[in-house]
């Protein structure tokens, strides 16, 4: 049996890591697919747990260097408990919640008369916990949600790296003097002063130089595990190289012990020292950097309302969101978050649902409406049925989709993991080889020395791991700021390369609704008279078109006439009797026929087809009276949104199970290129596949369950939100304002992605080049510089935290 898992790793720290990973789990049998997520430090597997287990993956990992661990869904909480009156109620009460499944720990407070439970939130409901907690005699009240665990952590990770930084580089600047500053006839105290006692100039720094290595301790143990491992990675390079350095400057001092005091020149603390502080420092950047393309789900997070006041026995009782339950009946007051999915059962307002939508303005609402959790009631009281709670509401399921976007590759990252992957053991290879080159050509190992630090460190593939997932992360943020849900790189990488845009029509290009767009008369009837006897008599049916004919007389706000008969004709019509005496057909031309009613003209119905609408013919007394023409109308936007995508030099296609005449007509108003009419539900896969045949990149836009086949089909599918669940569940890309202006704003969003990527890419490609053949000495060959590994140091840390922030430039990315 085929599942799919995610597990956190530990130990990672560039897009090697990642890549060595995703490869040796890939490699095992019944691995399907491997995606390691180096933001987010979590792998996704799908494997067949019949071939492989999850105690393989994890020996593979393990034996790798790095460390899986299993996510459990954990919570913490505070239950505060009544009628405890000593220690044994407090063992009583642990006892009772100790015994229940998913309890991580539990301990009760005697005097505080409080339960502090850790649980897995995947096995065990709070209700389950408060059950136990009756059952053994005491009484369970509101409980107390801790702070966000994820949120403390991270935020405490990152003040732990700043500090260390900060005692590393406290040390590195006088190890720097010391060890420089006599070269530059900068003042230094003769007791460490080399011409006068080397030695002690020599320990002095290796006294300043340990409180930097125990900073930068991660380094060596992340480095050299992967190292021996047969894994290398960015940290191996750093290991090796300054291990390098300071094992030079043991055996230097060691020999000016011995009295050859002329090895006072050859110590490399310093270098070793201001390397750790310089890379020290581009991670801190970087990570707060990292930290900023996340944002989007934090604030997402942040939307979630914490608590509920629940009616229960007509009172109202704030609870933690995590305890309303589904058919609870939750009162929202004007001014607060809606705090879950249902429907309004009492009362009237307009809610804000631009924090889901992108809309700013408000959206009236009443009994029987739906409402989403996380968005604003603006204005009236309101009483709520729960339908969806936790994880099944609108604003979870649009963090899960952000969530797993930011975790999925694009085609253009994989080829950078790959290359990273190779990279490494070839730096290394490098690395030797050049220092042995110049040592064997001058015979002098500190310039060798200075060489193999300088490749080693200078060749990191930080900047080349980062390109890629740091502008998927902003890219697929910025489009949940904008309402267009990305759900995976491959689709955000994918739409920049659409050339043809199919729409489907009802409910899409349209709006979905048939109104009143046309009223003929015959034999002096007014329009008023004609839609008044029309609408009287359809009040009675059901047809859709028969409904918008009443809707277009409700606004005359005039009374119906009395129906005194009615006789439903299926296929046909309807023929009614009226007060008055008057007697009435209405239906389509069959009906006409049929009743052998005389026809001013079949060029008129011709003309009415034409034009996209449905000819209703009414008849009064025998006598046609007039004809009604109802048309599904054009959403306001949808000129627009195709006159945009003409811009970006796509064409647009329509496809309809609607009769060629129509679909024309309704095809001329929006400027549509190819109409693809009279095609039956199960066949737009196929249309889709056609064009796809021309070596076309085909977008599907679509809202309905028939669209679903070719929203899957479609090289990129785009779902309205206003859509079916099966819609959205088979597209890539989600429309949250249902707006077809967006389809383009999503091409944009995606083709700016790829030039920002395009762009990461180029420089961290471009700078390892360079700085290789710079760090191995063949510029210097030739005449001009070596570089120091000092300033290789800064150099790599820099270029880390130069591809991020040019990723952060995309957070300024507009329509």
């Amino acid at each position: 049996m085929t599942i799919k898992k995610e597990y956190l790793i530990d130990g990672m720290t560039c897009s090697s890591c990642s890549a060595t990973v995703e490869k040796v789990t890939s490699k095992l049998e019944g691995v399907n697919s491997s995606v390691v997520n180096l933001t987010t430090k979590k792998i996704t597997i799908e494997f067949d747990e019949n071939l492989v287990s999850q105690k393989d993956i994890f020996e593979k990992i393990e034996k790798a260097g790095y460390e899986p661990n299993i996510i459990i869904n954990e919570k913490s909480i505070v239950i505060p408990v009544d009628d405890m009156t000593c220690s044994a109620c407090a063992i009583a009460v642990e006892k009772a919640i100790n015994k229940l499944d998913g309890i991580i720990s539990v301990t009760v407070n005697g005097l505080a008369e409080k339960a502090y439970i850790t649980y897995n939130s995947d096995l065990l409901r709070i209700s389950e916990i408060k059950h136990a907690i009756k059952k053994a005699g005491y009484v369970p009240k509101t409980i107390e949600i801790e702070k966000n665990e994820d949120d403390i952590n991270s935020k405490a990770k990152l003040d732990i790296m700043w500090v260390k930084f900060i005692v590393a580089i406290s040390f590195a600047i006088p190890l720097l003097y010391i060890a420089m500053g006599h070269m530059l006839k900068l003042p230094l105290p003769s007791i460490i002063n080399p011409l006068y006692y080397p030695l002690n100039f020599a320990l002095i720094q290796i006294l300043l130089l340990i409180p930097i290595v125990i900073a930068g301790n991660k380094f060596y143990t992340i480095g050299f595990r992967t190292l021996f491992s047969g894994h290398p990675n960015m940290d191996s390079l750093i290991a090796i190289g300054t291990s390098a350095a300071i094992a030079y400057g043991i055996y230097a001092t060691y020999m000016i012990s011995n009295g050859n005091i002329e090895y006072y020149k050859d110590l490399y603390f310093e270098t070793a020292g201001i390397i750790i502080a310089l890379i020290m420092l581009g991670k801190s950047l970087e990570n707060r950097s990292k930290g900023k393309t996340s944002e989007a789900i934090k604030k997402l997070i942040d939307l979630k309302p914490k608590f509920a006041v629940v009616l229960h026995d007509g009172e109202e009782i704030t609870i933690p969101i995590d305890e309303v339950e589904i058919g609870d009946i939750v009162r929202v007051k004007p001014g607060e978050k809606v705090p879950v999915d249902g429907i309004i059962t009492k009362g009237f307002s307009s809610i804000d649902e631009s924090m889901l939508t992108g809309e700013s303005i408000p959206v009236e609402k009443q009994v029987g409406s739906s409402v989403s959790g996380a968005t604003i009631n603006k204005n009236g009281l309101l009483e709520i049925e729960t339908k969806k709670v936790g994880k099944d509401t609108a604003i979870s399921k649009i963090i899960e989709l952000v969530e797993g976007a930011q975790g999925t590759k694009a085609p253009i990252a994989k080829l950078a993991d790959v290359i990273s992957g190779y990279f490494v053991p070839i730096v290394i290879l490098i690395a030797i080889i050049s220092s042995v080159s110049w040592y064997i050509a001058t015979k002098d190992i500190n310039f060798s020395l200075k060489i193999f630090i300088a490749v080693l460190v200078i060749a990191c593939p930080c900047a080349l791991g980062l390109a890629t997932p740091t502008a998927i992360m902003v890219g697929t943020g910025k489009g949940a700021d904008n309402g267009i849900l990305i759900k995976s790189g491959v689709s955000l990488e994918t739409a920049h390369k659409i050339t043809t845009v199919i729409f489907d029509k009802t409910g899409t290009i349209t709006k979905g609704k048939p109104e009143v767009t046309k009223i003929l008369t015959f034999n002096s009837h007014s329009e008023n008279e004609i839609l008044k006897i029309a609408a009287s008599a359809e009040k009675g049916s059901e047809h859709p078109l028969g409904d918008a004919i009443v809707k277009k007389f409700e606004e005359l706000n005039t009374p119906f006439l009395e129906v005194t008969s009615f006789d439903n004709i299926p296929g046909y019509g309807i023929e009614v009797s009226l007060e008055n005496n008057v007697s009435a057909i209405i239906g389509n031309k069959k009906i006409i026929d049929k009743n052998k009613i005389n026809l001013p003209s079949n060029d008129i119905v011709t003309k009415l087809a034409k034009e996209g609408n449905t000819p209703i013919f009414v008849a009064i007394d025998g006598i046609l009276a007039g004809i009604i023409g109802v048309s599904d109308v054009i959403k306001d936007t949808s000129l627009e949104a195709i006159n945009n995508l003409h811009k970006q030099n796509i064409k647009v296609a329509m496809i309809t199970g609607d009769h060629k005449d129509t679909a024309n007509a309704i095809a001329k108003q929006v400027n549509i290129d190819i109409v693809i009419a009279e095609v039956l539900p199960e066949d737009k896969a196929n249309e889709v596949k056609k064009l796809q045949n021309d070596n076309s990149i085909i977008a599907m836009v679509g809202d309905g369950i028939n669209d679903a086949p070719a929203l899957a089909q479609a090289d990129v599918g785009i779902a309205i939100s206003s859509g079916s669940d099966v819609a959205i569940e088979s597209a890539d890309i989600v429309l949250m304002k249902n707006d077809l202006r967006d389809v383009s704003t999503a091409i944009s969003l995606s083709k700016a992605t790829i030039r920002n990527i395009k762009q990461n890419l180029f420089w961290a490609f471009a700078y390892n080049t360079a700085g290789i053949p710079l760090a191995a000495g063949v510029v210097y060959l030739l005449g001009g510089p070596l570089l120091n590994p000092i300033f290789a140091a800064a150099a790599m840390s820099m270029s880390s935290v130069s591809v991020v922030t040019n990723a952060l430039r995309l957070r300024h990315f507009s329509k």
